[in-house]
């Protein structure tokens, strides 16, 4: 039998805002408020649901409270209203109850939810996302948050529990069986609007065409999409093929993203342009935020389908989701055999922040079983802006796989990371990434725009590795300052930036930044001090037949300062421009025998370098710190012709083929220089460099400096020739541009013999001509090349 309480002290209980509450809650569910309350009347207080349910003594109008949902205390406590059934009300469990002669109790006075409410039992057997899905459901349609700051509960079959309000879980612990994953998440982050076409006049539409390209920051046209997320396609146009082991796919249709502010204002700067398009949606953008705060999420490890969802899917712009914890079952491992998408799915979203979060990336790569085919992700998206991604852990073994896989991403943000991978297949525009540490898996990029990299520990054989099956592109702005590289143990090659790619048509220009910047790196070989992996600041590919198409694209301007190596002895090589004549930049150069007009400038300075063996012709493309090249002899105004400044590098090993370049040299020890028997076509300068000749057997000089616009030294000094440590005298006259006593060549402002080169001459009684000297002293290319006899 129900306790009865008097009106009296049910004003007590709630008090005057409590009962206003209630009324309005009522009107709110769409239960008439039939004289709620009369003087003289009781409200009855059952236990559980489970006694109201049994009670033959309830008419319509009763005011019910109950003390739990399954028993008094469980939790699920609740305040209902009873009227007569119809088919207006239709029981669910939760927010209406049936109940015996034809009766139904309608909750009233909810200010938030909790699934205890809503019968949700945690005992291991019960499906309870059943039950939470309901709460959610009744949330989202009386605009209520959920808060359920505790409790264990176990999912099984329920998916696509949409969430339309803010919800804290505290410290509630949900555990999903998936061997019920599917193609719908556990969670779906929804806005109240749904997308939609746009749709223009044809006069519109040219004009909007028109103004998809770089540099727009307002489209008048689109002013009444403020708000909005807007995503252009032409499925037409497509790009971006994918060259691939298995084969090379279609491609994607020429497509932009970008937030339409107040007046058309776009925000998101626009990377392409477009001729026509096949698809024009609009996503409109909430007007506030929606939290999702707490949770510890344990999974089963044992998903059986094909790429299903696992998680929470966010589809609403303007959602904050923080403070979770994401793993395996304790004992359990994850034994997937098909790649799962991510827990947290991002899709045609604008202005995200998911923090504070523990989560873990699949395993793929496991020895002695059958591997997961395809990459499998802990975090993954597409068609996301203005996304950032604060205080994630995820780290894993060799075996994982990249905690991050995306496509279509702009103004990408992570901040403060631990993460095992970043990968970003097709084009990303705008990444940054601060006070971080990326594991074994690495970064694997492409995109463009602004990729800046500050203050960040990557733990691969590459510092950044660009996806060589998307074109292993970056057409934009690189910055790196501040970061180690950690190579993996057992490394047999190592890059900081990995260009290398194969020779294709991939139907969008291809290229290594239009401008790059890496300054204080450190490669950190720590614990591995007897690593012999060869280590290049920056890995090319060599374009023979694409470059044409696709338009092979390089920085104007480089500058690569102050890169060390740390834990071995064995430095960095630098690059490789394998056919400058190839490029295409976006300024014109020139080259006419009198001068050259630069379009890229390179500095390389205070770098740590490799102390190279010199290698045989046959070999020089790997094995020397720079090459550079030329083979066209009819070259392009917008081809590739570089100013390149080496300052402070040690030991230099460089090959200049036939290239057209402009070579400054300053603080700088030179190992060899060489070419093939061709004139170099550019200018060479040296200042206060050293010069510490490494011989090659069968060369025929070791510096082989001939150049058009001729070849300066200044305040330089020359040593004895040298092979595996050992002093070489009789290469004295193979050094190239003097012999002792015979000949100095080219320009010369003080230059300096060595010490161990004047030893020599004195212990063998050689007597420096006075002549020789002057010419050390002060030489010019006009003057005689020889000694007067």
């Amino acid at each position: 039998m129900a306790d009865k309480l008097s009106r009296r002290k049910v004003i007590s209980s709630f008090g005057l805002t409590g009962l206003g509450l209630l009324a309005s809650n009522v009107q709110a569910a769409n239960i008439n408020s039939i004289s709620l309350i009369k003087e003289g009347e009781n409200i009855l207080f059952y236990s559980s649901l489970t006694e109201l349910k049994e009670s033959n003594v309830l008419k319509e109008g009763n005011i019910v409270q109950t003390g739990g949902y399954y028993q008094i205390g469980d939790g699920g406590e609740g305040t209902y209203i009873i009227r007569a059934s119809s088919s207006e009300f239709t029981p669910d469990g939760g927010g209406i109850i049936g109940l015996k002669k034809n009766l139904i109790a309608g909750l009233i006075n909810v200010r938030e939810v909790n699934y205890k409410l809503f019968g949700a039992v945690g005992d291991k057997n019960n499906d309870d996302g059943v039950q939470i899905k309901t709460a959610h459901e009744y949330a989202n349609k009386h605009r209520v948050p959920v808060i359920n700051l505790s409790g264990e509960y176990w999912f099984r079959e329920t998916t696509a529990i949409v969430i339309k309000t803010n919800v804290d879980w505290g410290q509630s612990i949900f555990h999903f069986d998936e061997k019920f994953n599917g193609k719908e998440p556990r969670f779906k982050v929804l806005s109240d609007v749904a997308p939609y076409p746009i749709q223009l006049s044809e006069d519109a539409k040219n004009a909007l065409i028109s103004q998809i390209k770089p540099g727009t920051q307002v489209i008048p046209e689109l002013a009444p999409y403020k708000n909005c997320l807007v995503i252009v396609a032409d499925s037409t146009d497509m790009i971006g093929l994918r060259n691939q082991s298995t084969g090379i796919s279609r491609g994607w249709a020429r497509e932009e993203l970008f937030y339409v502010e107040e007046h058309g204002r776009i925000v998101g700067e626009m990377a392409w342009t477009f001729k026509d398009y096949t698809s024009l949606m609009a996503y409109p953008a909430s007007d506030s935020y929606l939290t999702i705060s707490g949770g510890t999420f344990y999974l089963s490890g044992d998903n059986e389908g094909n790429y299903v969802e696992n998680g929470i899917r966010i589809e609403r712009s303007r959602t904050l989701v923080s403070n979770q914890w994401v793993g395996l079952e304790p004992g359990k491992h994850d034994v997937a055999k098909i790649q799962r998408s991510g827990f947290y799915s991002l899709r045609m979203v604008y202005d995200v922040v998911v923090e504070n979060i523990r989560l873990i990336p699949w395993e793929k790569d496991r020895p002695g079983v059958p591997m997961v085919p395809q990459g499998t992700y802990g975090i993954s998206g597409n068609r996301w802006m203005n996304v950032t991604f604060r205080n994630i852990t995820a780290e894993g073994s060799p075996v994982h796989w990249g905690v991050f896989g995306t496509n279509l991403t702009k103004n990408f943000r992570i901040e403060n990371c631990m993460l095992n991978r970043v990968d970003v297949h097709f084009h990303c525009w705008n990444l940054y990434i601060k006070d971080s540490k990326v594991g074994q898996r690495g970064l694997t990029l492409t995109g463009g725009g602004d990729l800046f990299v500050e203050n960040t520990l990557v733990n691969a054989n590459a510092f950044i590795s660009f996806r060589a099956d998307y074109g292993a592109k970056w057409d934009g702005d690189i910055r790196i300052k501040n970061c180690r590289l950690v190579p993996r143990t057992g490394a047999t090659q190592v890059s900081v930036l990995q260009f290398v790619t194969a020779d294709f048509d991939f139907k969008y220009p291809i290229g290594y930044g239009r401008t790059l910047s890496v300054q204080d790196m450190v490669v950190d070989f720590s614990g591995q001090e007897q690593s012999k992996a060869v280590c290049w600041l920056m890995k090319t590919s060599e374009w023979k037949n694409n470059a044409d198409k696709v338009k092979l694209f390089f920085p104007q301007q480089m500058d690569i300062s102050n890169v060390s190596v740390r834990g071995r002895k064995q430095g960095l090589r630098l690059f490789q421009l394998y056919d400058c004549s190839k490029y295409y930049m976006q300024n014109e150069g020139s080259y006419d025998g009198v001068r050259m007009e630069s379009n890229c400038r390179i500095l390389v300075r205070n770098v740590d370098l490799e102390k190279l063996n010199p290698a045989p012709m046959s070999a020089i493309k790997d094995n020397v710190h720079f090459y550079l090249n030329d083979t066209s002899a009819d070259k392009r105004p917008d081809a590739l012709y570089p100013d390149i400044r080496f300052e402070g590098c040690r030991n230099m090993d460089l090959y200049a083929g036939k290239g057209t370049a402009n070579l400054r040299f300053e603080n700088c020890s030179i190992s060899r220089i060489t070419k093939d028997l061709s004139t170099f076509k550019g200018r060479l300068s040296f200042t206060n460099s050293e010069f510490i000749p490494e011989v090659e057997a069968g060369s025929e000089r070791i510096y082989d400096l001939d150049s058009e616009l001729g070849v300066s030294f200044s305040d330089c000094t020359v040593y004895m020739p040298e092979k595996a440590g050992q002093k070489m005298s009789e290469w004295l006259d193979k050094i190239g541009f003097l012999q002792i006593n015979k000949q100095v060549r080219f320009n010369h402002s003080n230059t300096r013999l060595g010490n161990d080169i004047i030893q020599y001459c004195k212990s063998n009684s050689i007597k420096l001509n006075p002549n020789f000297i002057g010419m050390l002293k002060s030489h010019h290319e006009l003057e005689s090349d020889n000694m007067k006899a």
